[in-house]
């Protein structure tokens, strides 16, 4: 009796690597099981070409989300499902003075005045072409202009796929970016501007706000990676070969890691939904990359006294991929004289992503109200004559 081919568990629900591909051509018997991930409405040959996707480049990143974003768009996610009105979005590429071309998005209030500017700083591997959309759109909704860009190396901005060759460098082109926005743009001088960093994106608004202490009327810092996990940390032994490899393979794939969406997301079905994401960066880690994040938070653990700007630092306690111990430490140190500190009981690291429906729009909310309050105060500090 012939036996039954394994099957796959659940984490590989998410499209199959390259490597997995070639395994399955060496073996009869498990080509019929590892095959291309079947997305609800996709048809077989789009979801090959996703699989197979050399997203090393960013013109193959760019093909294959121009391919997949109405897909994207329509997954049953509350972020896509919810419906606001009145609010415009534009994108558009800039080459920066790194001779990199950058790509970014800005969400706004098409009627209502813009009250505020919220740039948006996104965690490893992502992008800002996909969950971010019903982040953005909320915020527009009530009246605030959100920008976005992809890092070098991230979605649709050029570079290698995941890599981060110098993080300060990666910073310097986030410190350019956003300035050139407000000051190109006149109709947004005087207008309050804020950071949002989710994640690594955390730790990109904090250096953000290093290099530019008066730049900012606050920061909005969620699941913030001021420290990587202990869960999610090779140990000393690994990190000193890693270091030692990555000085001759720093583009290597090669450093150890868990499934990050099956410790971020604690709703199943939101967990699955990320496979939609097709230009996220999944593989492991290159060497380079891993060790400019781990040297960027050991140096931020040791600067939480010279955070100087309003915060609201919002952290799931049950967060297994950044340390909320860290953020109550940014709470407790930072020499900011406004701040807050929202820890939300048994939420995972995704907190606007990958929690319950009414769980997310809670933590919007509380977002949201934060912002209010700080244009107001940004406001009446404008007006007080010097």
């Amino acid at each position: 009796m012939a036996s039954k081919p394994p099957t796959l568990p659940e984490k590989l629900l998410r499209p199959p690597a390259h490597d997995a591909i070639r395994v399955c051509l060496r073996c009869r018997r498990r080509v019929a099981v590892v095959t291309p991930m079947k997305w609800e409405g996709v048809d077989e040959k789009l979801a090959k070409m996703v699989s197979e996707a050399n997203l090393d480049h960013a013109s193959e990143r760019r093909r294959i989300r121009e391919m997949f974003k109405d897909i994207q768009l329509s997954i049953d996610h509350c972020l896509f499902k919810a419906q606001y009105s009145g609010v415009k979005t534009e994108e558009f590429y800039r080459v920066n003075s790194r001779g990199l071309e950058i790509f970014s998005r800005r969400w706004f209030p098409d009627s209502l005045p813009m009250k505020a500017l919220v740039c948006f700083c996104h965690g490893y591997g992502d992008t800002c072409t996909f969950f971010i959309e019903g982040i953005a759109k909320k915020l527009a909704s009530s009246g605030y202009g959100v920008f976005a860009m992809d890092y070098p190396g991230f979605g649709l901005s050029e570079g290698l796929h995941g890599y981060i060759p110098s993080f300060d460098n990666l910073v310097d082109d986030v410190v350019e970016h956003y300035t050139k926005i407000k000051a190109e743009n006149p109709e947004y001088q005087g207008l309050p501007s804020f950071l949002f960093g989710q994640s690594m994106g955390g730790a990109v608004a904090l250096k953000v706000h290093f290099k530019q202490p008066n730049a900012w009327d606050g920061a909005v810092l969620v699941a913030p990676m001021c420290k990587m996990a202990e869960d999610v940390v090779p140990s000393w032994p690994v990190q000193q070969i890693l270091i030692c490899m990555a000085k001759i393979l720093p583009k290597g794939k090669l450093v150890p890691q868990k499934d990050l969406a099956e410790m971020a997301f604690k709703d199943v079905k939101k967990r699955e939904q990320t496979s939609y994401n097709v230009i996220a960066y999944k593989d492991k880690p290159r060497l380079r990359t891993a060790l400019e994040m781990l040297r960027t938070t050991q140096e931020l653990e040791n600067q939480l006294q010279e955070v100087s700007l309003p915060l609201l630092i919002l952290h799931g306690e049950a967060d297994i991929v950044t340390d909320p111990s860290v953020s109550k430490a940014l709470y407790e140190k930072a020499n900011s004289k406004d701040k807050k500190l929202c820890l939300y009981k048994d939420a995972y690291h995704s907190l606007l992503e990958g929690e319950p429906d009414e769980m997310i729009f809670q933590i919007l909310d509380d977002i949201i109200s934060w912002l209010d309050e700080h244009c107001i105060k940004a406001g009446a500090s404008r007006s007080i004559p010097p």
